[in-house]
């Protein structure tokens, strides 16, 4: 998202309307809306990352984690299916904002609450790490296919099935502390 969706907007969504809402506040090209439109998914993050905080001190969070990717994936889905407009571009960026970093506050308490928060610190910083790790992985190969296809849609059709992918692995998560071994270090 962050490496690639300015530069697919610059190249897939459709002109700016020089008479519409958007020239007249400034945004008149698609390389202006493409910057304003990731602005407006950090921006969105703020009340997503809020709203599942909340969320995940109420309901199971590997059924939210499980949402938010699914909810992720059909909206990837949606928009590259659909013609790329500017107002589908802002509607995106909203309803993708608001669910992208939601997972952190659900990770983040789904780790603390399983292993405890002794060992918090370290197995909050692996998933950290392997969600870098995965970021750097997609936006290498993001570039790598954007060179050899010319376009971005075979990119987000893997980002898609990625999504999916995500959405399945956290359902069978058993939500429950792990019992402490006798010498009282988490099993």
């Amino acid at each position: 998202m962050t490496a690639h969706f300015p530069a697919m907007v610059t190249e897939m969504c459709g002109p700016i309307n020089p008479a519409g809402f958007l020239a007249g506040i400034g945004i008149s090209t698609t390389s202006a809306l493409g910057a304003i439109a990731l602005s407006v998914v950090g921006l969105a993050n703020i009340g997503g990352v809020i709203l599942a905080g909340w969320a995940g001190s109420r309901f199971p969070r590997k059924y939210l984690l499980a949402g938010i990717y699914t909810g992720r994936t059909i909206l990837a889905a949606a928009f590259i299916l659909m013609p790329i407009t500017p107002a589908s571009v802002l509607i995106f960026a909203v309803a993708m904002g608001s669910l992208w970093l939601a997972t952190v506050p659900l990770t983040s308490g789904l780790v603390g609450y399983i292993y405890g928060l002794r060992y918090m610190g370290t197995l909050y910083g692996f998933v950290f790490f392997s969600h870098q790790l995965g970021s750097f992985l997609g936006v290498w190969l993001g570039g790598r296919l954007y060179d050899a296809t010319g376009d971005y849609t075979f990119v987000w059709w893997i980002g898609v099935a990625v999504g999916a992918f995500s959405a399945i692995v956290h359902l069978p998560i058993r939500e429950r502390p792990l019992e402490a071994t006798p010498s009282g270090a988490a099993a």
